[in-house]
């Protein structure tokens, strides 16, 4: 039988109820990194919505790993106990709770996005951010002191992410995704236009791609066999103009991340540098970049982009371009996409007991 949106679909022992992801969407709520009631009330109302997988936000493993003072953090034990009745209520409602691990490196210490999205100095709430190199990120309104990380920053922030996948662990999530998209510290090593390193982790695909790589072994070796781990990933850094991180590279990485143990690539773009060319933005515009991993190398696919129509993510499925859909945007105005799509797509699903007086006929 083909798959479809709404068919279930398993990753080790974990098994989805469909193929529709919330994907990580960053909230900016949280106080010192701790989830609250808006934590609780966003991914459970996705829980109840119907979407197989709810990804919490960008979650960093380290304080100076946020992207704002107010992102999400999973660096202490009562960042963990906070999320705990969160991922009950998420399984109880039939969705697999996942964790996005994350660290912003030097697009780190900003605003939140409706307080202006500006770097914010050390003095100003901010602090000094790291990278792989010194280049601070090119922010239009000024820049943050950026460190280049030595050889013991690094072998901590792997540590970090180690102990932050075990924390998630005990909070109850049963996806850990690895943070490698979107301009923040992991991409910052893939691509050559943040990463003029000479050393080990710069240089060579090979060298640039280390930490990724060792990162993800990481949160691997101590995340249970049963369960699965993602690695999220811009395909391309969207700059054509100069030597930079792109598909066929992306490719390349995918097929060495599915040797180590990790089992789905969310496949997304850009995010590395405001110079970025941006393509067409109209639906499923970076599909193929999803389809073109999926079909060179033996992992599976995540697929983002403008995704709206329920017809048209069902089609991604069945024609075999990714094997999840993941929908922000789309997610943010509509909580209860995944029922209203089952619907349109003529399929039965459960409803929660409290709200079928409200179910299509």
């Amino acid at each position: 039988m083909t798959d479809s949106l709404f068919s279930s679909f398993s990753l080790r022992g974990t098994e989805f109820r469909n193929r529709v992801t919330l994907s990580p969407m960053c909230q900016y709520s949280a106080e010192d990194g701790l989830a609250n009631e808006w934590h609780r009330v966003h991914l459970g109302t996705r829980a109840v919505g119907g979407a197989g997988l709810v990804m919490m936000e960008a979650t960093a493993v380290d304080p100076d790993g946020r992207i704002t003072p107010h992102c999400h953090g999973i660096w202490s034990d009562d960042h963990a106990e906070r999320l705990a009745p969160i991922t009950d209520f998420m399984r109880s409602q039939g969705a697999m709770p996942g964790i996005q691990l994350a660290h912003a490196g030097r697009k780190a210490s900003t605003s939140r996005p409706w307080d202006g999205n500006e770097p914010l100095q050390p003095d100003e709430g901010g602090w000094e951010v790291v990278g792989p190199s010194a280049e601070p990120y090119p922010h239009s309104e000024g820049t943050v002191p950026t460190q280049k990380m030595d050889a013991g920053d690094i072998d901590a922030l792997i540590e970090q992410f180690g102990a932050g996948a075990e924390r998630a662990l005990a909070a109850g999530f049963e996806v850990a995704e690895v943070h490698a998209a979107h301009g923040y510290l992991l991409h910052e090593f893939l691509s050559p236009v943040t990463n003029d390193r000479d050393d080990e982790y710069g240089g060579s695909f090979e060298n640039r791609s280390r930490l990724v790589r060792e990162v993800t072994e990481r949160v691997r070796s101590v995340w249970p066999d049963e369960k699965p781990v993602f690695v999220r990933i811009s395909a391309s850094d969207w700059l054509p103009d100069r030597p930079s991180w792109d598909i066929e590279q992306s490719v390349r990485l995918a097929a060495e991340l599915d040797e180590l143990g990790a089992d789905l690539i969310d496949v997304s773009g850009g995010g590395l540098h405001p110079d970025q060319q941006i393509p067409n933005t109209g639906p499923g515009y970076q599909v193929p970049y999803a389809e073109q991993i999926r079909a060179e190398t033996d992992i599976g696919v995540a697929t983002v982009g403008g995704i709206t129509e329920p017809k048209h993510a069902d089609a991604l499925v069945r024609n075999e371009r990714a094997d999840m859909v993941a929908l922000g945007r789309e997610m943010l105005r509509n909580p209860y996409w995944p029922l209203q799509a089952a619907h349109e797509l003529g399929e039965d699903i459960d409803w929660p007991p409290q709200y079928r007086r409200g179910q299509f006929s």
